[in-house]
């Protein structure tokens, strides 16, 4: 639904004297306009990045759970599954059956939590003949055979209601396509053809292990997702030159003041979290000093952890990074970013949801 239509509907529902006839109108249009469209059509050739989701675990009203969507020409992939994420994608105008495949970094709830109904809704929603394809380190093979038995019920309820026309029993669930983490200073190359490569690094999200950061390059276009870590050398090495760097952060300033206020409050789990998670992310002066030594284009902050809900806490949150690299979009759900092909523009095509 347009947002003049849904302004219109607005207005008239405060009025509080909406007439039936015109709001089946209204809905109608709305529906139309919302199963026509389709947001990667209207993309120029290029690489392109969108945030599904720009935050972590903790609940935040502009930042699902965590989940980047990277268009090459017109191939739609995607990098994490958090909560929210697919919905999000919807929101944004792109149709979910279009996925080609999912990247998991790794396999902390947040990064997956989304997954099973990321893969019915394509299954379903766009009449898929074969599985979503999820890569992922070596691991990636007990989390998809998981989601695959959850729903193996939804599987067939969906196919005895609606038949081949939109459940085909083929495309049902997931398909993993597990890799060897590479070794620090090594690239795996996952897909070439064309003009597109798709690449993974290994990062350090230790005790969490495998982690991987995926790199991207379509056209002579690049983008690097870090996926979680603390800060990097080898993200910086596989970061250099790349257009658009997507990059964790944890404020460490904000986190040691939940970690005081839950220790003050008795809330000895609170505690234990805010102390325990300082060690395995980077922060965001950290991540704006990897964007400055590796000569990227824009850095954009994504896995914002805690969450940011009040005004003046931006500032906080970035706590100087902002004097390191100034080229920097701190993420929320729908920010987007179109890098042309045969240009080196990085344009916002969207500033959120």
């Amino acid at each position: 639904m347009t947002k003049k239509l849904t302004l219109l509907l607005s207005v008239i529902a405060l009025s509080g004297c909406i007439p039936p006839e015109l709001a089946n109108r209204i809905m109608e249009k709305g529906i139309e306009q919302r199963m026509s469209s389709n947001t990667m059509k209207q993309l120029d050739d290029g690489l392109h990045f969108a945030l599904c989701g720009a935050g972590g675990p903790m609940p935040a009203p502009k930042a699902s759970g965590p989940c980047a969507m990277v268009i090459a020409g017109q191939r739609l992939f995607i990098v994490d599954a958090g909560t929210d994420g697919v919905r999000n994608i919807m929101r944004m105008g792109y149709q979910v059956g279009d996925i080609e495949a999912v990247f998991l970094t790794h396999f902390h709830s947040d990064h997956i939590d989304g997954l099973g109904e990321m893969g019915t809704l394509r299954w379903a929603g766009g009449a898929n003949t074969s599985p979503l394809t999820v890569f992922g380190p070596q691991g990636v093979e007990s989390v998809v055979n998981g989601f695959n038995m959850a729903y193996s019920h939804d599987f067939s309820y969906r196919h005895a209601h609606h038949g081949d026309v939109v459940a085909p029993t083929s495309g049902a669930g997931l398909a993993a396509q597990p890799f060897i983490q590479p070794q620090q200073g090594e690239l795996t190359v996952l897909l070439q053809n064309d003009d597109l490569r798709i690449e993974a690094l290994a990062v350090d999200h230790a005790p969490v292990a495998p982690s991987v950061a995926y790199r991207f390059s379509y056209k002579g276009r690049s983008l690097l997702i870090s996926g979680d870590t603390v800060k990097s050398a080898n993200i910086q090495k596989f970061a250099q030159g790349v257009d658009l760097l997507v990059h964790e952060a944890l404020a460490p300033n904000l986190v040691t003041l939940m970690n005081k206020v839950a220790k003050e409050t008795g809330n000895i789990v609170a505690e234990h979290i805010a102390h325990d998670i300082l060690d395995y992310h980077a922060s965001p002066v950290e991540a704006a000093e990897t964007a400055r030594d590796a000569g990227v284009g824009h850095l954009v902050y994504y896995h914002i952890v805690p969450p940011l809900v009040i005004p003046g806490q931006k500032a906080l949150f970035l706590n100087g990074a902002d004097k390191i690299f100034k080229n920097y979009t701190i993420g929320e759900d729908g920010v987007a970013f179109s890098l042309p092909s045969g240009s080196r523009e990085i344009i916002q095509t969207s500033k959120g949801l």
